[in-house]
């Protein structure tokens, strides 16, 4: 009896690569459809800065608009600089931005370090979720808790001073103590967040580096030093560059609500977006507005790509791109 063996067909080698680009392409494309639609596309819009921008009542649509506004160039960007307040906000919004980058950096670290040696992980949790919760609170709600601090009649630093025989200070009237406040508001909302991706970077190191530094004699300190900063040093130049990108972009939840956009405060918490915002408020001028935006983000760019070509140079490995 004669036996009939069936050969399978192996499909060919093109067909499997066709199929397995064709199941990755379904997976990528509903990304990229996204970033087409909702960052490409509109950046037609960027044209706004460069006209005049004028709403017309027969065909108001925003294509039309953009068409048939005029032209004016560069005078949207030039009311930016052409004020008196011009260096005090671009100042404050350099100025803030990095300090808070610089201790945002610091403090996290540090956090995420302290987190990472608590043994008892129910109180290593419940410290993660304090840290973590403030960031998920807007600005609004943020700065009435900062106004039961701060109230002039009735907030609880003011009965303190009132208590110790001291004058109550108005707070909301005296823009000194604003940049410690504005910075204590920002780490408290902000550093929880940081802090986390720090200790995950952390709870990936090899235990064994820490079990081997442990019978050289190392110390905590020196495992600290030797292991777990080395370890983080990439974690923190990639956060460091794309903070360095938002240098002349503000908060403007926190400057617009916390002081509640208050005047005389302005000295400390005017900065670029709040001072565009009240400019479109005054004069309607939304191409002045996307002047201010378009610089921002060009200036970030900037200072991301020199950010990184100096880490570049230092460190090839660590660098972002």
């Amino acid at each position: 009896m004669s036996q009939v063996i069936a050969k399978s067909k192996k499909p060919a080698k093109g067909s499997v690569n066709k199929k397995k680009t064709l199941a990755l392409l379904s997976m990528v494309a509903p990304g990229a459809i996204w970033l087409i639609l909702l960052r490409y596309i509109p950046m037609f819009g960027i044209t706004i800065a460069f006209k005049d921008y004028k709403i017309y009542t027969k065909a108001p649509s925003l294509v039309n608009n953009i068409i048939h506004s005029k032209w004016v160039g560069l005078k949207n960007f030039k009311f930016i600089f052409a004020t008196t307040d011009s260096w005090q906000m671009i100042r404050n919004t350099i100025g803030y931005n990095a300090l808070w980058i610089v201790l945002g950096l610091v403090i996290s670290v540090v956090f995420a370090i302290m987190l990472n040696e608590i043994n008892n992980k129910f109180v290593a949790k419940s410290y993660q979720t304090l840290m973590f919760f403030p960031y998920f609170l807007s600005w609004v709600v943020a700065s009435y808790f900062l106004l039961a601090f701060l109230d002039p009649t009735r907030g609880l630093l003011t009965h303190i001073q009132q208590n110790l025989g001291m004058t109550p200070t108005n707070w909301y009237n005296n823009p000194k103590p604003w940049p410690v406040i504005l910075t204590i508001a920002n780490l408290w909302k902000g550093i929880g967040y940081s802090t986390i991706l720090y200790l995950a970077a952390i709870t990936g190191i090899d235990s064994s580096q820490y079990e081997a530094a442990s019978i050289d004699g190392a110390n905590k300190w020196q495992q600290i030093r030797y292991v777990t900063l080395p370890h983080l040093k990439t974690i923190i130049i990639i956060l460091f560059i794309m903070n360095v990108g938002k240098i002349f972009n503000a908060d403007f939840g926190l400057f617009y609500s916390v002081p509640m956009n208050s005047g005389p405060l302005y000295p400390a918490t005017q900065v670029i977006d709040t001072y565009v915002y009240n400019a479109l408020i005054a004069t309607n001028n939304v191409g002045m507005s996307s002047a201010a935006g378009l610089l921002q983000n060009v200036v970030g760019f900037i200072c991301i790509m020199f950010a990184n070509t100096i880490v570049k140079k230092v460190d090839p490995d660590s660098s972002l791109f």
